[in-house]
């Protein structure tokens, strides 16, 4: 307790005139140049130090997740920069407020939902696929007749196969750590075309969730762990908009080409309204 009396207790760090302590270790001694990033991140989390195997399969979820090109949310990250190039953070914020149920969302909503099913079902996990392919065809059946959408299924760009899927998997299986998420998405995966009627990819923000909660990892947090590494890609994104722009370009494609519809405008040839375009698949 200090000198006034008043306590606020924290596990993450405090500093004094001569020293930083973060988790219990003197930062400039103990953990500079002798932890990575990665590792720091989960343990901050955690609460506690990821054995090397979980940190290499929570660094690839990281590197899955930084970055997917020309996302809304590097958009909006370099049209923020285009409008106030001297707020980096507000660029970096701008890009990070776009990670929802559509893109980088879908990270958190997978491993909740696996999380779930695994959770509603008695007993112990499964123990083999047979049984892993049952509580899916049961988790998926449920899902379609509420008409809820399953999550992690579906890319609106890799409609055959997201590459990052098999690479997170076979990671995981190196490692001993391919655990019931993981299994649970991947017979998901196997069951559900004759449930949904289409063949739809197992997408790689919903295996990075099933990852993320096989390492014991809140799933109430995954979200933020996509937000981290997607972090790192709007700071890249925003580094080549300085060296080669393209914000100003984007801005008056739109600008350029947007048709007043309002009252008094003239009549669509193509005889259209304009409305109910669909959703594209969840995924980032």
């Amino acid at each position: 307790m200090s000198e006034n009396g008043l306590s606020f207790p924290t596990s993450i760090g405090t500093s004094d005139p001569a020293t930083i302590r973060l988790l219990g270790q003197d930062l400039a001694a103990d953990l500079m140049g002798r932890v990575g990033f990665g590792e720091l991140a989960f343990w901050l989390v955690a609460g506690r130090r990821p054995s090397p195997q979980e940190t290499r399969v929570f660094e690839t979820v990281l590197v899955a997740l930084a970055d997917h090109g020309f996302t809304p949310t590097a958009i909006a990250a370099r049209l923020t920069y285009l409008s106030a190039p001297d707020s980096v953070q507000g660029a970096l914020a701008a890009g990070l407020l776009g990670g929802g149920s559509r893109f980088l969302g879908v990270t958190e909503d997978c491993g909740r939902f696996l999380a779930d099913v695994l959770a509603a079902h008695d007993g112990p996990p499964p123990a083999d696929d047979d049984g892993y392919d049952a509580l899916a065809l049961k988790a998926l059946t449920e899902a379609r007749a509420a008409r809820r959408l399953v999550p992690g299924l579906g890319h609106p760009v890799h409609k055959e196969q997201d590459p990052r899927t098999p690479v997170l998997l076979d990671i995981a299986e190196q490692e001993g750590l391919r655990g019931p998420h993981l299994r649970l998405f991947e017979a998901i995966g196997r069951v559900h075309p004759p449930v949904l009627g289409r063949t739809l990819p197992l997408n790689g923000a919903g295996v990075c969730g099933a990852a993320l909660a096989d390492l014991g990892l809140p799933v109430d947090l995954l979200r933020g762990f996509a937000l981290l590494a997607r972090a790192a890609g709007l700071l890249g994104h925003i580094a080549e908009e300085r060296r080669r722009p393209i914000g100003m370009d984007v801005y008056l494609a739109v600008d350029r080409n947007a048709v007043y519809t309002g009252a008094g405008a003239p009549p669509d040839p193509s005889g259209e309204s304009g409305d109910g375009h669909p959703a594209p698949p969840a995924a980032s």
